[in-house]
């Protein structure tokens, strides 16, 4: 076992886009901190948290950064968030 430990936020919000929305915001806010991950966030529904949506695209870029679009992003990745 690995002495690495993972936090879980429960928040609750009433559909996927809205959780999705959210965990985004969370996710970008927490960026300032060193030990998180946005990348690999994700958002499931409260009685099956075994079926997880991811949040961000995810994929590996160059340089050890990830792609921090949505997951179905059309084009090319990106390290940053795209003006809607």
């Amino acid at each position: 076992m690995t002495e690495r430990w993972v936090i879980h936020l429960p928040m609750v919000v009433n559909d996927l886009v809205s959780a999705q929305r959210l965990a985004r915001v969370v996710a970008h806010w927490s960026h300032v901190l060193p030990q998180t991950e946005p990348g690999g966030t994700s958002v499931s529904p409260e009685d099956d948290q075994n079926v997880r949506h991811w949040v961000f695209c995810d994929r590996n870029l160059s340089e050890g950064r990830r792609c921090l679009l949505r997951p179905d992003h059309d084009g090319d990745c990106s390290p940053r968030l795209r003006p809607r």
